[in-house]
Formats: C-alpha cells, structure tokens, sequence
C-alpha cells in the first residue's frame, strides 16, 4: 500500500469483521492511495453486504486493506496500519469506532 501523506488519526472499529482482522484503519480516497504490489500479490474477501472488499496479503496472510467495491476517485480506500512498524505510529491518535452498535465514534 502506498499513501499520499500520514492519516491524521486511525480508527480502531468493533464490527465483526475489524474485530476479527484486528484492522487498524487509515483513510483515504482511491485517489490518495494505492495497492502497488499488484492484485495478484492479495486476496479479497467480500463480506456482509457486499459492498466492501477486505484483502490479505497472498504470501503472509496479513489484512492488507479493504476498499468498496466502487473503483472511483472518491471512494474509500482504508489501510490497515497494523501492518506498519508499532514506532510509525506512535504519535497517532487512536480514535474508536461503534461498529457493533450505534455507527458512531465513541471519543
């Protein structure tokens, strides 16, 4: 994954499936950021309401990303940010996200 710029916070989400990945999201627009490994290099997983695909990376299994299934410009792409060095992130906030229940932040 490539980024134009550090995210300003990362969010930390409860669904099921964040839960589960133990996603630590950075957002981004299409535009802001990219896959440059290659779509052969992660797997997509299309889960619940098959309007965001989930990826892992093919060699190690890591959560990579996910992103919608919309390919434009303005539409979410969110890195998960586990995948960086714990010293890369230690001076961004961490924001929590009720994804379970209300679809609210919780701070």
């Amino acid at each position: 994954m490539e980024a134009d710029s550090l995210p300003r916070s990362v969010t930390v989400c409860n669904c099921s499936i964040c839960r589960r990945v133990a996603g630590l999201w950075a957002y981004y627009t299409r535009a802001q950021a990219r896959l440059v490994a290659g779509r052969d290099a992660v797997t997509p997983y299309l889960w619940g309401d098959r309007v965001i695909e989930f990826y892992r990376c093919s060699a190690c299994g890591c959560w990579t990303h996910y992103e919608s299934i919309e390919k434009n410009a303005d539409s979410r792409f969110a890195i998960n940010m586990r995948c960086l060095a714990p010293e890369q992130l230690a001076t961004l906030p961490v924001r929590h996200f009720d994804g379970a229940d209300t679809w609210k932040y919780l701070d």
